[in-house]
């Protein structure tokens, strides 16, 4: 399976940020890629002290817009998530469109980032709840016979969460992430990796990078790992389309090698 994985520097102008995702969704079909990795808040980057004016609808100008990029270039898109209005509450939403434009299920952040980090004199506070409301339900879907477990960012320290989907029969497990910078360097790729060697199966967590804003910056250093734990892809900073190939067959290899799930 050929995947996509688009790591962005997303601005609060949703048509600046298509504009990237549109280029970079052909550039994956012309390599042949089947499914396109977008990161959190790819549609639109608030300052993090209020909502996107931009909140995606059932339906609305900004829930097409995402949808036509999968009809438009015939490319499953999995995982990147919008900011979306929910009867008057706004939560942090994954949507999942098949290579026809077609829905897939989607699923609303659960766990919400919450920090208070003191270094070197400075304070960095962040409480999403001042935002969005939490969602309830995991999700995992079916995309080409692929079964994919839905995450964003602060779900990636939930470990329960990930073995629940893999229980359930989830081959990929997909974490969109907007990580700050302390929190990323002391934790993304230990947290990555470990959420792919002891589920036994490909973790992939298309990020955000850079300067958003005079606020937020994030990361980057989008990932796939194997179910060995071995980093596929590092997209280390920048902003760009990654392509990579995913031996399916792995996980079983894996499973007889190391027989965790008995």
């Amino acid at each position: 399976m050929r995947i996509a994985v688009l790591q962005m520097n997303s601005k609060e102008d949703f048509q600046e940020n298509l504009k990237v995702i549109r280029s970079h969704a052909e550039e994956a079909v012309n390599q042949a890629a089947k499914m396109l990795f977008l990161p959190e808040c790819f549609y639109s980057m608030s300052n993090g002290l209020k909502p996107t004016p931009y909140l995606v609808d059932e339906h609305n100008e900004h829930y097409e817009n995402i949808r036509a990029i999968a009809k438009d270039f015939g490319i499953s898109l999995v995982g990147g998530s919008a900011a979306t209005n929910l009867n008057g509450s706004v939560v942090n939403r994954a949507y999942n469109f098949d290579a026809l434009g077609n829905p897939l299920s989607h699923y609303d952040k659960i766990n919400l980032f919450s920090c208070d980090i003191q270094k070197e004199g400075q304070r960095k506070a962040i409480d999403e709840a001042d935002i969005y409301t939490a969602g309830k339900i995991p999700q995992l879907i079916a995309v080409g016979g692929i079964k994919v477990g839905l995450g964003i960012c602060f779900d990636l320290r939930y470990p329960e969460m990930a073995r629940q989907y893999v229980r359930e029969g989830a081959q990929i497990l997909t974490f969109s992430s907007a990580f700050t910078v302390p929190t990323g360097k002391a934790h993304w790729h230990t947290l990555l990796r470990a959420r792919a060697i002891e589920n036994q199966c490909f973790v992939v967590a298309a990020a955000q990078y850079g300067l958003h804003n005079e606020r937020i910056q994030t990361f980057g250093h989008s990932l796939v790992v194997d179910p060995w734990g071995d980093v596929l892809l590092d997209a280390k900073e920048g902003v760009g389309l990654h392509v990579v190939d995913l031996e399916m067959d792995r996980i079983e290899t894996i499973r007889k090698s190391v027989k965790v799930f008995k």
